[in-house]
């Protein structure tokens, strides 16, 4: 790609990091209804730069909603969509430090619930897209900057946004890939994230008559349900590789070293290697890389502590491979039990979406945003164990691609967890980030 012209000038980052703190302010977890507030919040931040009300929509989605933003394209084509979310998870402020929804700004980081997840990344396209304004940028692709209001619950936002945008050309979502530095400072690898595993949840349902437990009966619904759970808690799905793992494998292996490295790298080259597959599949940090995985995770049975159980049930949550149809799995799952006893039933939102490819428009614009700041840092093609937004995008025939601008260390995600936090200095490279991006790939 060329270079980017001189007059780009990213956005300022001691505002960025002001949009950030407004955000974490406003307390947008399940139940508060406050995502309305925090939209309207953005929709002033993007008014003040010039954006028009037309050019802003904000619908109300029960107490949440959905937030786009469109900086006009000057031609007819397909317009790319920014991804975010603006919701967060809970947090019990006994539990923390500091209160999770009162930014701080303390010893070189900023602390808050959805400072990373996904405040960070959503803040950063915020201010990139009130820059992008300011100046009078005219791209060719309209971008929008989308952002959901429950992507960690129910996702039914995001569903929405999916079905409205699903003719954009494609997706960059914030809530995924970004940079990993090390212990000692230097960047590691970039992750692109291009790929999800589907999250599906399977329910295991015995039923019996019941009776007095001074009774016992041949069957019993909640050994039966037990003797199931034991055979999927010690099975293990055939592994498997695609595109991303197979390319960024070796890639991630040169970095990490060890016998992990060694595994990984010999997975990519035979994914049948059994002494790879076993080193990898102890590794938690990597075992979802090779294949679908299936866990209990949670059990009910019985009604009375005097009486023999009538019903058991347990969750078996599942995350599976791209490509996998979710029907697929459940079969699986029904002829390893190999009881009619034990019904397998399928969470009616379950449904599974491939990988996304691995465009060179896209992956070039990565790779000048992210070597501007670390030349020559490796470009690992990524597949996350869980899901985002980019999941419901994929399903209707989006590509989307994880590009968050954040670099961290490892040992400072704290995302879902207590003290959250991101370091202040990730802001500035970041806006440069998102900027590289927007003006390279809207052309």
């Amino acid at each position: 790609l060329a270079a980017a012209p001189v007059h780009a000038k990213p956005a300022d980052a001691g505002a960025a990091k002001q949009i950030l703190k407004d955000s974490i302010s406003i307390p947008t977890v399940e139940g508060r209804g406050k995502v309305p507030e925090l939209a309207a919040y953005y929709a002033s931040v993007l008014k003040a730069a010039g954006y028009a009300d037309s050019d802003i929509e904000i619908t109300p989605m029960g107490e949440t909603a959905t937030f786009a933003a469109t900086l006009a394209g000057t031609t007819k084509q397909k317009p790319i969509v920014l991804l975010g979310h603006m919701d967060v998870v809970e947090a019990d402020a006994k539990d923390w430090t500091r209160d999770p929804f009162v930014p701080v700004e303390e010893n070189g980081y900023i602390f808050g619930r959805g400072s990373e997840d996904n405040k960070f990344d959503v803040s950063m396209m915020v201010a990139a897209m009130a820059q992008l304004k300011k100046e009078g940028f005219k791209p060719k692709r309209s971008i929008i900057l989308l952002l959901s209001g429950d992507e960690e619950t129910s996702m039914t936002t995001t569903r929405a946004l999916a079905a409205q945008y699903k003719g954009a050309e494609f997706a960059l979502n914030g809530d995924g890939g970004g940079g990993l530095i090390g212990e000692d400072g230097k960047p590691q690898y970039y992750g692109l994230q291009a790929g999800e595993k589907t999250y599906a949840d399977f329910v295991l349902e015995v039923t019996n008559p019941g009776g007095h437990s001074s009774r016992p009966a041949d069957t019993n619904a909640i050994v039966q349900l037990s003797t199931a759970l034991a055979k999927v808690g010690a099975y293990r799905f055939t592994p498997q590789q695609n595109e991303l793992t197979k390319i960024g494998m070796p890639i991630v292996a040169d970095q990490v070293g060890g016998a992990i490295g060694a595994a990984l790298k010999a997975f990519a080259a035979n994914p049948a290697d059994a002494k790879a597959i076993a080193t990898i599949r102890a590794d938690p940090e990597y075992v979802g890389q090779i294949g679908t995985t299936c866990v209990p995770t949670l059990v009910k049975g019985g009604h009375a502590e005097n009486a023999l159980p009538q019903r058991a049930t347990a969750n078996i949550n599942c995350r599976i491979f791209p490509g996998i149809a979710v029907e697929t799995v459940r079969a699986e799952l029904e002829k390893l039990i190999a009881d009619p006893a034990v019904k397998v039933n399928t969470d009616p939102d379950a449904s599974a979406s491939d990988a996304s490819p691995l465009r060179p428009d896209v992956v070039g614009a990565v790779t000048k945003a992210v070597h501007a700041r670390a030349p020559g840092l490796p470009i690992v093609p990524s597949m996350s164990g869980g899901a985002t937004d980019s999941y419901h995008f994929r399903k209707v025939g989006v590509p989307s691609y994880g590009v968050a601008g954040l670099f961290s260390k490892a040992s400072d995600s704290f995302a879902h967890g207590l003290n959250e936090r991101v370091p202040v200095d990730a802001i500035a490279p970041a806006l440069a980030h998102w900027d590289s991006l927007l003006r390279d790939l809207s052309k």
